[in-house]
């Protein structure tokens, strides 16, 4: 390659008529807002994470308490205690954020892990706990809590694990506890 082919590689600046502009200044609004509306959304994430799902003492406790906040209708997000500080689209990108990066951690944990924390989970339905566990194993209720837009590979998997789980503990409750 010769040192005038090695000068056509170098970038040139965009030169739109009379006027010549760098190519990383175009679009620079746009970059502004995208940043503006990164900071804000990691606003509400530090807030709700903060604030909210820290008070949830289990992974599958912050994933169904997530989920709940999402319209079955609409696909959205509604929590009123964000919508009154942030923006609705700030709310809608952080809470789908919670709601993937919480689906992920669980799938990321062995199946052991999972059955200790479901267990947890499901402990502060009380007395009502094998009721909770046989209308989510018969309704397969828990399909509602993957986020929307994943691969379908995961929400597989995480629904084959849920299945297993509460089978485990329909077994458990079922088999007579040995005598000591």
């Amino acid at each position: 390659m010769t040192l005038q082919d090695r000068h056509l590689d170098t970038p040139k600046p965009f030169s739109c008529g009379d006027c010549k502009v760098k190519s990383s200044e175009i679009r620079t609004g746009d970059f502004v807002d995208s940043l503006e509306r990164f900071h804000q959304s990691r606003s509400v994430i530090e807030d709700f994470t903060s604030r909210t799902l820290a008070a949830i003492p289990s992974e599958f406790g912050r994933l169904y308490y997530v989920s709940s906040l999402k319209d079955s209708a609409t696909g959205r997000y509604r929590h009123d205690g964000l919508m009154n500080l942030y923006s609705e689209d700030s709310v809608q990108v952080a809470l789908a954020h919670c709601h993937e990066e919480l689906f992920s951690k669980i799938l990321e944990t062995s199946l052991s892990h999972q059955e200790r924390d479901l267990r947890k989970c499901l402990d502060a339905a009380g007395d009502k706990f094998w009721a909770v566990v046989e209308t989510w194993r018969e309704s397969r209720f828990f399909q509602t809590l993957c986020p929307e837009g994943l691969p379908d590979y995961l929400s597989d998997l995480f629904c084959s694990n849920m299945s297993a789980l509460l089978a485990i503990f329909s077994a458990n409750r079922a088999s007579p506890v040995p005598a000591s």
